[in-house]
């Protein structure tokens, strides 16, 4: 892991009410503007950063794993404006990933991004706030159609109270904002808190298969075989809800590597752009470049388009993001001098010896970048970096 972004440690705080309501009207907005360009700033770097992780990773599966929960536990820049609150996210993220989900579902409760996110501070006893009650139940568990409006009303109550002290951006429960009072949630009855709630939801076999679903889509294919699913969820409730296990079953699973599912989905823009510079080793002289780049693609990490997240799949690609991934892999491999294993020996030095029975250096090449057949036969006669543009360039790139 590479350290944290430098300004970490005076980082932009939620700013304190009670000083602001104190200040001249002039001299409030002049702290608010300052505040929200110094944010914009550390936010620029935050996801500098998290593009410089994605291509120095030791445990690129972590990284995605990572992105997967980032997706799944959506929160962004644009409303909760403290990027500090955004790094101690992904740092929730990244310690849980592949552990406990229950231990996740958790730490996401109490996060003070995703409170400022889903406007927990608002939920408070005489006026309960549903929203990350809808989402918990909607997007984190269960899935639409496996729960009540009423369920939803009795959760937001058992969650009233749990907020963010403006003073530190840490979680803080204000208990007489809380609604201490009788409440039926799932069919079960009792002065239910938030943690109760947590409890009783991973209860329901539902949330297993919730999330299998949403691993299959990311890992295997859009189309989540349900036969499969069943057995996996089984498995993720049987550990409960431990990730590893599930991780295993469904990477080993014959149905896994069926062809059926090979080179199924298509790279999101992170995962384009990160696979890509790593994978080439890529001299850059400023991540925030691959910033821009994610934003021109339709991915700005940190900043998901809504609460659903970013939906993938053929969504990815549009006649306009197509041109601006093809313009973006030109622009990585124009130079050959910014990728110096290429420069210094070729096609046969950058990817190492051939196999055993092996003598066709391009032929070794397209299997390598591509894993299988490209859509547009490669022309005779191409240097080394002319046949590796032509490859990056076929539109079997853009799947993984």
């Amino acid at each position: 892991s590479i350290p944290p972004p430098a300004w970490l440690g005076a980082a932009v705080r939620p700013p304190d009410r009670k000083a602001m309501r104190a200040m001249a009207p002039a001299d409030r907005r002049m702290a608010r503007k300052k505040t929200m360009k110094q944010a914009r700033a550390q936010g620029q770097a935050l996801k500098a950063w998290w593009y410089t992780e994605l291509i120095t990773t030791p445990s690129p599966l972590t990284e995605r794993l990572v992105l997967f929960w980032h997706n799944h536990f959506t929160s962004s820049l644009k409303k909760v404006r403290f990027p500090s609150l955004l790094y101690q996210q992904n740092v929730t993220l990244r310690q849980h990933a592949a552990g406990s989900f229950r231990a996740l579902l958790m730490a996401m409760a109490r996060d003070p991004a995703m409170i400022v996110y889903l406007d927990g501070r608002t939920n408070r006893k005489r006026k309960p706030n549903e929203n990350f009650a809808r989402e918990l139940l909607e997007l984190f568990t269960l899935g639409e159609g496996h729960y009540t409006e009423r369920d939803i009303k009795e959760a937001a109550r058992a969650f009233t109270g749990w907020s963010v002290d403006p003073r530190t951006g840490e979680f803080v429960f204000r208990a007489r904002q809380h609604d201490d009072g009788e409440k039926v949630f799932l069919g079960e009855r009792g002065a239910f808190g938030g943690e109760d709630i947590i409890k009783i939801v991973l209860k329901q076999p539902r949330v297993a298969e919730h999330i299998v679903e949403k691993l299959w889509r990311e890992l295997c294919s859009m189309t989540p075989e349900p036969a499969e699913v069943k057995r996996l969820a089984a498995i993720f409730r049987g550990a409960d809800y431990a990730m590893r296990p599930l991780l295993k079953a469904l990477l080993t699973s014959p149905r896994f590597y069926d062809p059926a599912h090979r080179h199924a989905l298509i790279k999101s823009p992170a995962h384009l752009i990160a696979g890509t510079v790593r994978w080439f080793d890529v001299r850059l002289d400023d991540p925030v470049e691959l910033v821009r780049a994610g934003q021109r693609l339709g991915q700005d990490l940190f900043d998901p388009p809504n609460v659903k997240g970013w939906p993938g799949g053929a969504r990815w690609i549009t006649s306009d993001t197509l041109l601006k991934r093809q313009q973006l892999l030109a622009r990585v491999l124009r130079d050959p001098g910014t990728i110096p294993a290429l420069a210094a020996g070729g096609l046969r030095a950058f990817l190492g010896p051939l196999g055993p029975g092996e003598a066709d250096v391009r032929g070794h090449v397209q299997r390598t970048v591509l894993g299988q057949a490209p859509v547009y036969a490669m022309p005779a006669g191409l240097g080394d970096l002319d046949a590796l543009r032509h490859l990056v360039r076929d539109p079997t790139y853009q799947l993984t």
